[in-house]
């Protein structure tokens, strides 16, 4: 059964302000259990929300606080300190640590995962002076392909790129090698970055952010302490960034805090996992592949599809790209691209290669609707904290870097004043590129749960008129809210030949994921929930974290679900599911290289 309601919208935040009604037919079924009605324990603002600060003498002073070491948070500190640079008095004030990147992983960019193709706005704008070829890419998008998959031997390939897929011009890269370099540059520039340091608390007193406060080292599961224990600290900043990615901890705790997600429509997110092998034959294209291995009912709302891009002569990026809105309990972001290896367009790319690296994470795909206020005081957001991806496009990294540009340019004008208001930093976001194109795309993602082909033909549309045809406010359903069944998703998935389909445990391990197994865990999540919500996270979880207990009787309607929390390469995707994560131990988690 289907049903229709109508929303009233006023198109709010777009350039051309309007009050639209618009009718929505939802694709959602009267059925299954949904996992928004099984929330995480606990109480995020309680654990994320530190409102009494440490004696002066306990505490780090730093100028500006950036909290996560990706291309948007390393951008911001490479752009303040070059503005910094010209301005001795300002540096001045900003003492001894004038900029401080706080960093959970074992280095820059051990946490940063993407396709990538990049747009090289952002760096240009980064490195004025800087020829391209100095960049850490893979060089220039020369050609692209993109096939319709209408089975693992049978694929239609376009005749001409559709606008959204055209690459011509832009960089292939590797976004861990590009935090990397950009690390590098920053540290060069005077930033002191504190990797394998978790920003775990928001400092908070008389409704300003203070700073940030670290976690706490050497914790066991049972809350004892280990001979190489180190407690947290209170890093007071004048000015703190987040840039802490995808479901970030600390930027969900100051969008909830400071309200900045009032009359937005709530952030949908998918999960893309990403393999990297070494071939035999260059692939000398970009190629995106929509159809198969998904399905086309509105019913499944199974939304994604893939990519393979050259990383030189010798390499190729592949992966499978899922949204987690879908209602089939056993579909697996995971599974889905080693049956997407299965197809003949991957298999004779691969033939003959190795793989070499593996990882996953999760990516907000809510866009321009789902964009929260940007600033509160002592606070800004950026990049994939912000939701800044544009998901028709598939690009989101030069938005990341233009957004820590702005956000550097704010704070070094209101520092400059002595002020923390940061309010003109939204201002400068939507004076921006960034805008623009997030507006032009606003409803083409939604359209996908009335179907594939239903969605394709409206979304061409949108994308043929920069949004203006069919126009309106279509509004997000939150991930949460589809009710969940346990399907048959998982009978097409292919058993590991551990040549090219390979299982999940082994694919954690060359991710270089370490954490301890006595460590306390960093996963929210009810451990006695229906069979259908425990099989969603089973499935769901690219690294095997959520298993149902043994010796479960196949008729329990409710069962125990246990969490190997070691495992978790750390993508974000259960929180889109019903659960939620905090941050772990600093250092730990995956060691990406190559991603």
């Amino acid at each position: 059964m289907r049903f229709a309601h109508t929303q009233v919208r006023r198109d709010r935040w777009g350039p051309h302000a309007r009050t639209e009604v618009h009718s929505i037919v939802s694709a959602r079924e009267p059925f299954g259990v949904q996992p928004a009605a099984y929330p995480p324990p606990g109480d995020l603002l309680q654990e994320a929300i530190k409102r009494e600060l440490d004696p002066a003498e306990s505490r780090i002073e730093v100028g500006v606080a950036i909290v996560g070491g990706g291309p948007a948070g390393l951008a911001c500190a490479i752009r303040l300190l070059q503005l910094l640079s010209q301005a001795p008095d300002v540096m001045a004030k900003l003492g001894e640590v004038p900029v401080a990147v706080i960093e959970k992983g074992k280095f820059c960019g051990a946490h940063n995962l993407s396709g990538a193709v990049m747009r090289p706005s952002g760096l240009s704008a980064l490195f004025p002076d800087m020829d391209p070829s100095e960049w850490p890419t893979y060089g220039k998008v020369e050609q692209d392909s993109v096939y319709w998959l209408r089975g693992a031997t049978s694929e239609l390939q376009f005749n001409a790129t559709p606008k959204t897929f055209q690459n011509h011009g832009n960089y292939v890269v590797s976004v861990a090698e590009l935090s990397r370099w950009l690390a590098e540059k920053a540290e060069a520039m005077g930033a002191y970055i504190l990797t394998e340091t978790a920003g775990q608390q928001l400092l908070v007193t008389d409704g300003t952010v203070r700073g940030v406060h670290s976690g706490d080292k050497g914790q066991s599961t049972r809350g004892g302490r280990a001979g190489n224990f180190e407690p947290g600290v209170d890093i007071m900043a004048k000015a703190t960034v987040l840039s802490d990615g995808t479901w970030g901890h600390l930027g969900r705790a100051a969008i909830e805090e400071f309200h900045l997600a009032d009359g937005r429509e709530p952030q949908v997110w998918a999960l893309g996992v990403k393999e990297v092998w070494s071939v035999r034959k260059p692939l000398e294209r970009v190629i995106h592949t929509l159809g198969w291995p998904l399905r086309y009912g509105a019913k499944w709302r199974e939304f994604g599809g893939s990519w393979l891009y050259p990383m030189g002569k010798d390499k190729v990026s592949l992966g499978f790209v899922v949204g987690l809105g879908y209602t089939d309990a056993t579909v697996s972001a995971h599974d889905l691209l080693q049956l997407f290896k299965t197809s003949t367009l991957v298999r004779e790319i691969l033939e003959g290669g190795e793989r070499l690296a593996w990882g996953a994470k999760a990516i907000p795909e809510g866009g321009f609707w789902s964009v929260p206020k940007l600033a509160a005081p002592g606070v800004v957001l950026c990049g994939d904290t912000a939701g800044l991806v544009n998901v028709p496009y598939l690009k989101g990294i030069h938005y990341a870097i233009h957004s820590g540009i702005y956000a550097a340019e704010t704070i070094f004008e209101q520092l400059s004043r002595d002020s923390q208001d940061f309010t003109s930093y939204e201002e400068r976001v939507r004076n921006s590129v960034i805008w623009q194109d997030l507006y032009a795309v606003r409803n083409m993602r939604q359209p996908f749960e009335r179907g594939f082909f239903a969605g394709s033909a409206i979304s061409s549309l949108m994308a043929a008129t920069d949004g203006n045809f069919p126009g309106g406010h279509w509004a997000n359903h939150a991930d949460a809210d589809a009710p969940m069944v346990i399907g048959q998703k998982k009978d097409m998935y292919p058993q590991p030949d551990d040549k090219y389909i390979f299982d999940k445990l082994s694919s954690v391990y060359i991710s270089g994921t370490s954490t301890r197994d006595d460590e306390p865990s960093h996963i929210r999540v009810q451990e006695r929930v229906p069979r259908a919500i425990a099989e969603t996270w089973r499935w769901m979880c690219p690294a095997a974290v959520y298993e149902i207990a043994e010796n479960t009787p196949e008729d329990a309607e409710l069962v125990d679900v246990v969490v190997h929390s070691a495992n978790c390469v750390q993508c974000g995707a259960i929180t889109a599911k019903g659960g939620r994560l905090i941050p772990p131990e600093g250092g730990t988690g995956p060691t990406y290289t190559t991603t």
